[in-house]
């Protein structure tokens, strides 16, 4: 009940968040988390440095893992118009590697969170776990 109270506020969090500050800002701090996120999971990113690389780069979707097929073979790109003007490029095992990070990031998060709501609400053991367990 208590995560469910929690993913709630969260979400509400976000949406007052993304009303107040606009989309714009909310994917400027994402691409900065996203893109370390790819390439320690091998991604390569790929800098636009010609004019003709930056133009491709504005008509790709900002901010959003897409997949293609190139050569018969998934390939899953994310570009970053504002930040690095670079686009990271993966195929399926970066890809693999990316959303296993992703879920252990998030995991770490929900532990931290649920660490801090119990200290906050006195629900923490704090030094008498070691006593009892």
């Amino acid at each position: 009940m208590q995560g469910h109270w929690r993913t709630m506020v969260a979400s509400l969090t976000l949406a007052a968040t993304v009303g107040f500050t606009g989309c714009a800002t909310i994917l400027g701090w994402q691409a900065r988390d996203t893109g370390p996120l790819l390439a320690a999971a091998g991604f390569e990113m790929q800098v636009a440095a010609t004019v003709e690389q930056q133009q491709r780069l504005e008509k790709m979707p900002p901010y959003r893992l897409a997949s293609h097929t190139r050569d018969g073979a998934a390939e899953y790109t994310y570009a970053d118009p504002q930040h690095c003007r670079c686009v990271y490029v993966g195929g399926p095992n970066e890809y693999a590697k990316y959303q296993r990070l992703t879920t252990e990031r998030q995991i770490a998060q929900e532990r931290r969170w649920a660490e801090e709501d119990a200290m906050r609400t006195g629900w923490g053991w704090g030094a008498w776990s070691r006593v009892w367990w």
